[in-house]
């Protein structure tokens, strides 16, 4: 399959499942830079990639500050082997914070659990049946 040369923003977001106005924001935040041609913004195959990236990004919970970092190192040296270094320390931070959440959740959990047999037990002790 030969790669197109331009891809318009209708086939972008419907590609990727994103609204028109997300990828405009990509743009705004300098993520993303289409041609112009008139009012019609043209996105390379190296655009497209770029979305792609971004998104994964965003749905493994990178901010945009975090992707912009990273798209900003591959451009300059050390480039791409920076990036990777630089995408497999946020990919570490990341999964301590989710694994950091997923203690507190279970710490929560289990105060729940605590605090809901504290109440069945006092229900008991003045003789409510539940």
């Amino acid at each position: 399959m030969a790669v197109k040369k331009f891809y318009s923003i209708t086939e972008l977001t419907r590609e990727f499942g994103v609204s028109t106005r997300t990828l405009r924001f990509y743009e705004d935040e300098g993520l993303l830079h289409p041609e112009r041609r008139g009012r019609t913004r043209l996105y390379r195959a190296a655009d497209r990639r770029l979305l792609q990236e971004i998104l994964r990004g965003r749905r493994i919970g990178f901010t945009i500050a975090e992707i912009r970092e990273i798209v900003h190192v591959y451009k300059e040296p050390p480039g791409e082997i920076g990036q990777l270094k630089l995408m497999m320390k946020k990919i570490d931070e990341k999964r301590e914070d989710l694994r950091q959440k997923r203690r507190d959740i279970d710490e929560t959990l289990s105060e729940l659990d605590q605090a809901e047999e504290a109440c069945l037990t006092r229900l008991v002790e003045i003789g409510v049946g539940t």
